[in-house]
């Protein structure tokens, strides 16, 4: 397909600034959705003011029809301790947002092409050493709950007329903000260590990887519904551990048991840490998708020092 103009929602965030980038990049038109009273990002591209679930999403007469819409916005789900409250915006945050927007493509005179839904590997759930593919089922837990509304929200695309995808994000790494941010702090400082047992699979993606990952999408139209976006290497936890001692230098010797980390972040220590998700990218690389990012301390390497 032929892609020429595309509406980003989520463009402040870490994944969205990437490709904001990159679809500039690429000479694409790029119109950004935004929360109304939130800052554009960045200042100058043109934008669309929306305010889910209190003002229905509607295109001006004016705009020409989207190519390719790419939804990631989203409250973050480690901004703050998992309370009744927070957990209640995480839901609306998604469900209602994608409600909104889907509303709006279904009633634009001409749909897009293509919707990328953002939704997470917290679909699976802690499913120990369990290879996961797009067919496996739906876990239990609070993100896996989240995942599932989220994503019957985006189905209701009219599909005979847009292709679907629901890109289920790994762990994604990058130094510039995320968990790998967090991570490094604690390294650097000697706190580096092993959670729980160690033995939790994380499975994780370079943010380097997606605009690449994204790209092909866009031109392998036989991809569509859930696409695992992960490195088909996933890693345990003490794992994870000794590869960014050694890549820093730094030594792994502190531990951190289950029980503190709940003490200090309640379920989201069990859904966030502790939980095991060892998905591999089957549809991405039954595709011919070949990653560039699949070696975790290669990547490591080359994220922070630029090597």
């Amino acid at each position: 397909m032929e892609i020429v103009k595309i509406l980003l929602s989520g463009a402040a965030g870490l994944i969205g600034r990437t490709l904001l980038s990159d679809f500039l990049d690429r000479g694409y038109q790029v119109t950004v959705l935004k929360r109304c009273g939130t800052k554009q990002a960045p200042p100058g591209l043109p934008a669309i003011d929306w305010d889910p679930p209190n003002t229905p999403l509607q295109f001006p007469f004016s705009t020409e029809p989207f190519d390719v819409v790419v939804h990631l916005a989203g409250e973050n789900i480690s901004s703050g301790r998992w309370s009744s409250r927070q957990k209640m915006k995480i839901l609306k945050s998604r469900v209602e947002g994608t409600r909104s927007l889907v509303d709006g493509l279904r009633s634009a005179a001409k749909p897009p092409s293509l919707f990328l839904c953002a939704s997470a590997i917290g679909y699976y759930g802690n499913q120990g050493d369990s290879p996961l593919t797009e067919n496996a089922h739906q876990g239990y837990g609070f993100l896996s709950e989240v995942c599932s509304a989220w994503e019957a929200e985006a189905f209701r695309i009219k599909q005979s007329e847009t292709r679907l995808l629901m890109l289920r994000f790994g762990v994604v790494l990058s130094p510039r903000g995320g968990a790998l941010r967090q991570m490094l702090k604690a390294f650097q400082r000697g706190l580096g260590g092993k959670l729980g047992s160690g033995q939790q699979y994380l499975s994780w993606i370079a943010l380097e990887e997606i605009p690449w990952v994204i790209d092909h999408i866009l031109t392998t139209e036989r991809l569509s519904g859930p696409v695992n976006l992960v490195s088909p290497h996933p890693v345990r936890n003490v794992e994870l551990t000794r590869v960014m001692g050694r890549v820093l230098h730094r030594p792994v010797f502190v531990s951190i048991p289950a029980f503190l980390l709940r003490l200090a972040m309640g379920q989201m220590a069990d859904e966030l840490l502790l939980a095991s998700t060892r998905v591999l990218p089957e549809k991405l690389l039954a595709s011919g998708y070949q990653f560039r990012f699949a070696d975790l301390e290669t990547t490591l390497h080359q994220q922070i020092y630029g090597d």
